[in-house]
């Protein structure tokens, strides 16, 4: 996933005349792939937040979520994001529906989602993973039929996120599922969140979590 690639020396331009036209104090431009930072450290859950009474916690480099109540559970981010690149690994331990918030916000004191779409996990194949789901508004998009069958039940996924403005794009398991520019957005900025679905089926494991964050750009 990481690119690499290297400046070729413009030998022709004198050294004078690159400095002049150079902003010294602009900070040196990272190679394509170097701005992606891990967003779960693989210890522990330092920069995530609780939301509900569902039980978080962290073993081998793996976050586990487990439903121990019938409501909604989420894992936040303490950081607001608006635009990024996100890819993580995902695997369902139960039959139990999940998913990944962007921009989102809770009511305070509850796990009640105000605003936020998510992208779509149900290991239950024909259940729309990589679809785009959106509170107020439910179902915004759905996988092509073919695109169905490519999750894989009881095993690891690999999900690569994408918001940019208003077009949501989801690639799972390097098929391209869904790409989405949505006509009249609700919300811009807010948390990235791991769901556990309402229930108590929810058994989810996350992994490998990485974000290009593009918010200001």
């Amino acid at each position: 996933m990481l690119l690499r690639w290297s400046l070729i020396p413009l030998l022709a331009l004198s050294l004078s005349g690159w400095t002049q036209d150079r902003d010294l104090t602009a900070p040196p431009a990272k190679a394509a792939g170097e701005d992606w930072q891990p967003l779960f450290n693989g210890r522990d859950l330092t920069g995530w937040v609780p939301v509900g009474q569902e039980s978080w916690t962290v073993q081998d480099g793996v976050i586990h979520g487990q439903t121990r109540t019938e409501d909604y559970g989420y894992l936040k981010t303490e950081r607001r994001f608006r635009d990024f690149d996100l890819s993580l690994r995902f695997r369902c331990e139960a039959n139990g529906n999940s998913g990944v918030f962007f921009r989102a916000e809770f009511k305070p004191g509850t796990a009640e989602v105000v605003q936020g779409p998510q992208f779509e996990i149900d290991c239950n194949i024909g259940h729309h993973t990589g679809g785009i789901y959106d509170v107020g508004r439910q179902w915004l998009v759905w996988p092509a039929p073919e695109n169905e069958t490519v999750i894989r039940p009881r095993e690891w996924n690999e999900y690569l996120l994408q918001v940019h403005g208003n077009r949501y794009i989801a690639r799972l398991n390097g098929i391209a599922i869904t790409d989405f520019t949505d006509p009249a957005p609700r919300a811009w900025y807010g948390s990235i969140a791991l769901q556990l679905h309402m229930g108590g089926h929810g058994d989810m494991l996350f992994r490998d979590i990485l974000i290009r964050d593009l918010s200001g750009r």
